[in-house]
């Protein structure tokens, strides 16, 4: 197909709140040797990207300076060496960054097909939510089935993936949320107990189970010590954000005593060959659950691309119950 030169995107002017996303046009990308180019159609918001607009989450030396770093759409070009993907396939992938834009390049590898049956909007949420719970909760994390597991933030977009899959895989499920609301949600995607945390201490309510299995969080601050405690014994807390800060005190006695596990991953600095990876068990060990509607993303709103600005302020306003996404096509 012939590509245009410039297109659409959303800028992070300067670093600072929602308001410094602005629309602008930039050229269009070339997908290099193992790369595919995107023409999206969606794209997904993430707490990373506010991150990014904030100037605590660089990019990599080598992807777009533009935020979004997931998104749903057709393949518009492939560089050398792609057999697997062909001008037109339906996609939604992981990106390196620039899915605030009509057009972005990532990895072959870490594009995936859309599920049948979902449309773009659906798919859109998909890759951000889906690689961030895999690796965290089952490849990190070692989740098996009958564990009692422990997801914070419930309603969020990782909070109701993990729900689901941890649910899935047959685990005991418990989330935190702020609202009754919320907790009503993360209970019918499956967790057994939703623990509004402005009410009930999640330590308590933990331990009275006999403790958690795994932990997955994205708070940090104060809640890592209070995690460390509502684990059971030989118990693993995975952490993914510091949404509370990622500099504490603890007294590290009961990691040893208790025999615990404290670990964590970031995914957007692992190599490519670490994401392909992951890419290659969601499309063998998930994406049938969700072509078969067993599981799915939970949507929360859609924003023109024009409007990444509100979907920023939603986002961090934390009213949100599940994805927030860009219409950009």
């Amino acid at each position: 197909m012939t590509l245009p030169r410039s297109m659409n995107v959303v800028e992070i002017s300067e670093y600072g709140g929602p308001d410094v996303l602005k629309p602008t046009m930039a050229p269009v990308p070339r997908p290099g040797d193992g790369q595919i180019l995107i023409e999206i159609d969606h794209a997904g918001v993430n707490r990373p990207d506010a991150l990014q607009r904030a100037g605590n989450y660089a990019p990599p030396p080598d992807a777009s300076p533009l935020p979004g770093l997931e998104a749903a759409g057709h393949v518009a070009a492939v560089g050398a060496g792609i057999t697997r993907w062909s001008e037109g396939d339906a996609v939604t992938a992981l990106l390196p960054g620039g899915g605030y834009a009509e057009y972005a390049v990532t990895d072959a590898r870490q594009a995936l097909p859309v599920p049948k049956g979902m449309s773009f909007e659906e798919a859109a949420g998909l890759c951000e939510n889906y690689f961030t719970v895999w690796t965290n909760v089952f490849m990190r994390g070692g989740l098996k089935a009958g564990e009692r597991f422990l997801a914070h933030g419930g309603s969020s977009g990782i909070g109701t993936t993990a729900i689901q899959l941890a649910k899935l895989r047959g685990a005991r499920v418990f989330a935190t949320a702020g609202t009754a609301e919320k907790c009503a949600v993360s209970e019918k995607l499956g967790a057994e107990t939703a623990i509004n945390y402005r009410e009930t201490d999640f330590v308590e309510a933990l331990k009275a189970e006999g403790g958690a299995d795994l932990i997955l969080d994205m708070v940090g601050g104060d809640y890592i010590a209070r995690n460390l405690t509502a684990l059971a014994m030989d118990g693993r807390l995975v952490q993914i954000a510091y949404l509370q800060g990622s500099k504490v005190e603890i007294d590290l006695m009961q990691v040893m005593t208790r025999r615990l596990t404290f670990t964590g991953s970031t995914l957007r600095p692992q190599s490519l060959d670490a994401k392909a990876e992951i890419a290659a068990a969601l499309e063998a060990e998930v994406w049938p659950h969700l072509e078969s509607g067993a599981i799915g993303p939970v949507h929360d709103s859609t924003f023109p691309l024009e409007e990444a600005a509100k979907a920023h302020a939603r986002m961090e306003s934390s009213t949100n119950i599940g994805k927030i996404i860009l219409k950009v096509a």
